[in-house]
């Protein structure tokens, strides 16, 4: 009797774990910023979208697919040309993601690297249109207009695709070599024609100052000439008497000069020879 209770106890006790084995197979769990597209064997997907949380589904005849609807980013690099054929090496860091009401379609078309399949091609589709439409030059002076229209074309193109793009933005923008030596060269040129441009200023400046100068001497020979003329020699006289205060004032100051009344002589300490 004792031997018949025990094996029902075990009987139960084996039940209730194979139906605890079977309910925690049926379970599945959707963490916080995510969200789960069912596949139906039978059925296929459903446009039902499971939101956070625990749920039920059909062991092998039902699937739970989980995506990240968070943002996300990726940077996708593209070589372009722009308006005058010059070779532009662009990279984009985009913040997407899916739109959660569109993910069984965005299961059904694309699959769960819908990211790889999308974003690269028409990132790269959108690039080449608008840097087209722009020189090199305008590429850097005209950025904000650049990165504006990439954003409103870009994001037009994810929307078709069921996808969000929170933030666009320019990360790398070069030129090809050939472009790079040409804008140095052109710096060095641009440096050299300023060089060149103070040089004829100066020349300029220095030709004004000789005719000033010239013109200057003109007016006093005229000047003079025309005192001459009025004065006689009396003028030159004067200027020679000036001359000679101004030569007297100086020699006054040397040691080495001795001045002597008209008609006398200077007797100096000579040794005498025997």
């Amino acid at each position: 009797m004792a031997a018949q209770l025990f094996n029902r106890i075990g009987q139960l006790g084996l039940g209730v774990a194979l139906v605890g084995g079977v309910v925690n197979s049926a379970l599945y769990n959707v963490d916080g910023g995510h969200r789960a597209v069912i596949f139906d064997r039978f059925a296929g997907v459903k446009n039902l979208v499971v939101g956070e949380g625990t749920h039920f589904f059909i062991p092998w005849v039902q699937k739970p697919i989980i995506f990240d609807i968070r943002s996300r980013p990726r940077n996708v690099p593209t070589v372009t040309g722009s308006k005058d054929l010059q070779n532009v090496n662009i990279t984009l860091r985009i913040l997407f993601r899916p739109v959660p009401d569109q993910l069984p379609r965005i299961y059904t078309i694309l699959g769960v690297d819908y990211d790889e399949r999308v974003l690269p091609s028409i990132t790269s589709e959108v690039l080449k249109a608008v840097v087209a439409q722009f020189d090199a030059g305008e590429l850097i002076t005209q950025r904000e207009i650049v990165s504006q229209k990439v954003n409103e074309s870009l994001t037009e193109r994810a929307g078709q695709f069921g996808l969000i793009l929170d933030d666009i933005s320019i990360t790398h923008l070069t030129f090809g070599k050939e472009f790079t030596q040409a804008v140095e060269l052109k710096q060095v040129a641009q440096q050299e024609a300023e060089k060149a441009r103070f040089v004829v200023e100066k020349a300029e400046q220095q030709k004004k100052a000789a005719i000033i100068s010239a013109e200057g001497d003109a007016q006093a020979a005229v000047l003079l000439a025309k005192s001459f003329g009025n004065a006689g020699e009396g003028l030159v006289e004067l200027r020679r008497i000036e001359a000679a205060e101004d030569i007297a004032y100086q020699l006054s100051k040397s040691r080495n000069v001795t001045y002597l009344p008209q008609g006398q002589n200077v007797l100096l300490n000579l040794p005498t020879q025997n």
